[in-house]
């Protein structure tokens, strides 16, 4: 990427204004609700504590034109020592992405696991009915599931629930890395997601569930009267 000095100055404002705020969540443009960041920075501090790795959230309105997220977070990471994973959404961008400081971070975490447009097996299968053009498709679609962020944020709602739909999938993703890099450390969070939380995703999947069940069903109903007016033709 050729670093042009309007991201440089992007980048020395960036650092300059996540000095006010606390350490894990790094920038916040969207939610701004102080008992949210403090279940980042609780969660975030506990898990360094007991690991060694740093998770920070990074909530952006929107991204420099011209720059893709994996650059951004990129310059961002520049600004931290030790190991650091950051988690970064960009609302206008509808772009989600989480990256880590050196590779050797990633097999804490699955990455694609958490960042799925699926939440489940069942909504993956689903999925995998309806969009799939080929047995290849269909294969990649079946087996990436168990989505905690993509999800929660593709449920449709009141444009005033905005803020609460972006606090519970960016907290509910940010506690899923903080989980499993705390497991793969053999470790145990007291601050991890909780009953609360668990329930706010059965309840997400339920509502997804009945609208995939809906869209199988119109999709049969389409495929049988495609194949009636075919058979009546001929």
């Amino acid at each position: 990427m050729k670093f042009s000095r309007g991201l440089a100055a992007l980048i020395l404002a960036l650092s300059f204004q996540t000095q006010l705020l606390a350490e894990y969540l790094y920038k916040d443009e969207i939610i701004n609700n102080p008992k949210f960041q403090k279940e980042v920075e609780t969660l975030g501090l506990e898990l360094y504590e007991k690991t060694g790795i740093s998770l920070r959230l990074l909530m952006l309105k929107e991204l420099p034109s011209g720059i893709a997220i994996a650059d951004y977070e990129k310059e961002v990471l520049k600004d931290f020592d030790g190991p650091t994973v950051l988690l970064t959404f960009s609302e206008m961008n509808s772009k989600v992405d989480i990256i880590a400081s050196d590779k050797s971070l990633y097999q804490y975490f699955d990455k694609k696991q958490i960042l799925s447009p699926s939440a489940s097996a069942a909504q993956a299968l689903a999925m995998a009915i309806i969009f799939a053009r080929s047995w290849e498709d269909f294969k990649e679609m079946l087996g990436d599931s168990g989505g905690t962020i993509l999800p929660l944020l593709g449920n449709k709602g009141k444009e005033e629930d905005a803020l609460g739909k972006y606090s519970a999938s960016l907290y509910n993703g940010y506690a899923d890395v903080a989980g499993q890099i705390a497991s793969s450390k053999n470790v145990d969070l007291e601050h991890g997601v909780g009953k609360s939380h668990e329930y706010i995703i059965l309840g997400i999947k339920i509502l997804f569930y009945g609208f995939l069940l809906y869209a199988i069903y119109l999709y049969a109903r389409r495929k049988f009267y495609l194949r009636k007016e075919v058979n009546e033709v001929q």
